[in-house]
């Protein structure tokens, strides 16, 4: 049997490419985008303080297991807390979520070309001669993505009691009472956000029916699994309007606080 021999592609040097577009536009906009938010939620975390402002609580520190605010769940700092540590109730929690994010299918092949350059972007040369991928460590640990899923629908849980608790307010006298103010708005759109990436999650999407031979012998599954589908396929939009949500709201709690904007009540 007659064989053709196919020639051997030479590798590509670092940035080579045959492409004619401005293929390094996407890997800059995400860096800047995930580069400013990465900034920003380092500095609100280690503030531990304008982080809430009357019955609104910034989801960067929700929930508030520890800390001086009326939030709070077990009263204020807690005596364990190491003394060459800066106290913040962010610190404690912010790991899950953070998680949750960095091992994110949709994250990892965004920040891999926007900070690693493995690659670029497609068809474009990578500064490495071999390819590890994520079968090896430290890569492979990117695989507890399916646990922190856990971690970050509990944490819908707790974000939409926040949302729903800042449709309370208190008066003088201490009483609660319901209204409307831009801030709640702010907190319950946030909580919609966050939800529609989540319940986008491809291991969620496989969690509900990916595992089924045949899905459509579970009508629960199957409609799960289609509602999952529908939001899987703008999950990279989801994925960054919950990451701009998340900062505004933070952002929206800590001016409030601040004295810098004024939180109008609609009702």
């Amino acid at each position: 049997m007659a064989s053709t021999p196919l020639p051997v592609l030479r590798q590509r040097s670092f940035g080579e490419t045959a492409r004619r577009d401005r293929w390094w536009l996407q890997p800059l906009l995400v860096f800047i985008g995930l580069g400013t938010f990465l900034v920003y939620a380092n500095w609100a975390a280690f503030q531990g303080a304008h982080y809430t402002y009357g019955p609104y609580l910034s989801p960067f520190y929700s929930p508030e297991l520890f800390g001086n605010s009326p939030h709070a769940w077990f009263g204020p700092q807690p005596a364990w807390w190491p003394n060459w540590l800066p106290f913040s109730p962010a610190l404690i929690i912010l790991w899950a979520p953070a998680g949750f994010r960095l091992t994110c299918y949709y994250y990892r092949g965004a920040y891999y070309k926007a900070f690693w350059a493995d690659p670029p972007n497609c068809a474009v040369g990578e500064p490495r001669k071999h390819y590890i991928g994520e079968s090896n460590w430290p890569l492979r640990i990117q695989n507890v993505h399916r646990y922190f899923l856990y971690f970050a629908i509990l944490f819908l849980f707790m974000l939409a009691y926040d949302a729903i608790s800042a449709f309370w307010f208190k008066d003088e006298n201490g009483k609660g009472s319901f209204g409307i103010g831009v801030g709640s708005l702010v907190l319950t759109t946030n909580v919609i956000l966050l939800t529609c990436y989540t319940l986008g999650c491809h291991s969620l999407r496989h969690l509900v029916g990916g595992r089924r031979d045949c899905i459509s012998t579970s009508p629960l599954c199957h409609k799960a699994y289609k509602g999952c589908s529908a939001l899987n396929k703008r999950h990279m939009l989801w994925a960054w309007v919950s990451l701009v949500g998340v900062m505004f709201s933070d952002v929206y709690v800590r001016l409030c606080s601040m004295g810098v904007w004024t939180d109008v009540r609609i009702l």
